[in-house]
C-alpha cells in the first residue's frame, strides 16, 4: 500500500471516531435538551429564604362577653366609663337618660346664671379660703385644658364643680344678700339630686373592659363548651366579614380582657391532622402573627373541620370585629429556597438544574418542607448518594 493510501486511510479512521464524538455528544445534549422540554424549570438564584405553610380563612370571633341593659334603654346612655376601660365588678358603667333630663337640665343651667349674677354683684373681701379655692379652681382648669384624656377631663370637671360649690357656700354666707345666694344652690342641689334620683344606673357585674359595640351576637356561643359549635351556626352569622361592629346607644358589655377565641371552618390536610393543644400562629389583617392553641376539633361537611383557637394577644383590637379574614400558619420554616417550577422529579428523586459557565448538571436534592410554591432543599451526602444509588 502506497503512502498516499496509508494517509488516505488514516483520515477516514480519524473521521469516523470525530463522528462518534459529535454524536455522542448530541445525545447527551439532546436528553438534557428534552428533559428539559418535557420537566421545564426556571433559572433562578438559589437563596436562603423561609417559607409557610398557611391557610386563608374566615375566623368568628368568641368572647366571654356580659351584656348590661336596664329598664330604661329606650331613653339612651349617657357613658359613665369610657369604651375600652378598665372596670372592676360593682362599677358604674352608664345610666341612662331620664324622661324629663333635658327640662332638669334646663333649670340648672338657668340657677348658674342667676347664681353668677349675684356673685358678680358682690364685692365681699376675700378670706384666705376663697384665695386658697380660687387657686385649686384656677389650677384644675388649666389640667382640663392641658389635656385629651376623656377620663381624666371628667375627674377633673367633678373635683372642679365640687370647688366651685364649696366655695359658692363661703361666698354666699359672706355676703350681704347671701340668704338669695343660699336660696339658689339649694334650689340647683334639689334639682341634681333629682337627676341622680330619676336616672338609672347600671353596674358591672364582672370585671373587665367596657365596650358600648353590640351586634346582638353576644350571647350566640358559649365559651365553656365548643363542641356544640356546629358549621350552620358559624355560616349564619349574618355580618360581613371584616365590618365594624357598631356603638349602641342602648346598652353596654363587660368583655373578658384577657383571651377570647376564633372559630374557623378548615378544610386542609393540615386541619385535618391536627390536634386539641397544638400550637399555631394567626395572622390578623393588621399583619400581626399571635401564638393560638387549639381548644376544640369538631367534624364538619365535605371532611372539613371546625376549629377553635384561643389567643391572648390583641384581644381588645378584636373587640371591634365579629367575622375577620384570617391566616392559619401552621408551620414556617427556613433554608435554601427554591421555586416548585425550577424542580425536576423523576423516578421518586428530586433534581435541580445546575448551570456554571454555560455548562449544565442535573444536581439531586433532598426536599426538607414544600408548600405547593417553594421547597426547602439541601445536598445529599457522598454516603447518601451511595445508598441511593445516584
Amino acid at each position: 500500500m502506497s503512502n498516499k493510501d496509508n494517509k488516505e486511510s488514516s483520515i477516514s479512521k480519524t473521521s469516523v471516531i470525530l463522528i462518534i464524538i459529535i454524536i455522542l455528544i448530541c445525545i447527551i445534549f439532546g436528553n438534557r435538551v428534552l428533559g428539559l422540554i418535557f420537566h421545564p424549570t426556571d433559572i433562578v438564584v438559589i437563596e436562603k429564604g423561609t417559607i409557610e405553610k398557611n391557610d386563608t380563612v374566615v375566623g368568628y370571633i368568641i368572647r366571654d362577653e356580659n351584656v348590661l341593659k336596664g329598664e330604661n334603654y329606650k331613653n339612651g346612655i349617657v357613658q359613665i366609663k369610657n369604651e375600652g376601660e378598665k372596670v372592676s365588678k360593682g362599677s358604674q358603667v352608664f345610666r341612662y337618660y331620664t324622661n324629663d333630663e333635658e327640662e332638669i337640665l334646663q333649670k340648672i343651667a338657668e340657677l348658674d346664671i342667676q347664681y353668677q349674677k349675684a356673685l358678680d354683684g358682690e364685692k365681699t373681701i376675700f378670706t384666705n379660703d376663697i384665695k386658697i379655692l380660687n387657686k385649686q379652681i384656677s389650677e384644675l382648669i388649666e389640667k382640663i385644658s392641658s389635656t385629651n384624656d376623656l377620663t381624666e377631663i371628667v375627674e377633673y370637671k367633678k373635683q372642679l364643680n365640687k370647688t366651685m360649690t364649696k366655695k359658692a357656700k363661703i361666698i354666699g354666707e359672706l355676703s350681704p344678700s347671701g340668704s338669695y345666694i343660699s336660696e339658689i344652690l339649694s334650689e340647683k342641689e334639689k334639682y341634681e339630686k333629682k337627676l341622680i334620683a330619676n336616672s338609672e344606673y347600671v353596674k358591672s357585674k364582672k370585671s373587665g373592659i367596657v365596650s358600648y359595640k353590640i351586634d346582638g351576637y353576644e350571647d350566640y356561643f358559649s365559651t365553656k363548651d365548643f363542641s356544640k359549635i356546629t358549621e350552620e351556626q358559624l355560616e349564619n352569622i349574618s355580618i360581613k366579614t371584616g365590618q365594624l361592629v357598631g356603638t349602641s346607644s342602648e346598652c353596654g358589655k363587660i368583655v373578658d380582657n384577657f383571651k377570647c377565641y376564633i372559630a374557623t371552618i378548615v378544610d386542609s390536610d393540615e386541619a385535618r391532622n391536627a390536634k386539641v393543644n397544638d400550637f399555631v400562629k394567626i395572622r390578623l389583617a393588621n399583619t400581626q402573627e399571635i401564638d393560638a392553641e387549639i381548644k376544640s376539633i369538631n367534624d364538619a361537611s365535605k371532611d372539613s373541620k371546625i376549629i377553635v383557637f384561643e389567643i391572648k394577644k390583641d384581644v381588645e383590637y378584636l373587640i371591634n370585629y365579629r367575622k375577620v379574614s384570617i391566616d392559619i400558619i401552621w408551620w414556617s420554616a427556613s433554608g435554601l429556597k427554591v421555586p416548585e417550577a425550577s424542580i425536576i422529579r423523576e423516578n421518586g428523586t428530586s433534581y435541580v438544574i445546575r448551570n456554571r459557565a454555560g455548562y449544565t448538571d442535573k444536581i439531586p436534592v433532598k426536599i426538607l418542607r414544600e408548600n405547593g410554591k417553594f421547597s426547602l432543599v439541601d445536598n445529599y451526602t457522598t454516603e447518601e448518594l451511595k445508598e441511593l444509588r445516584l
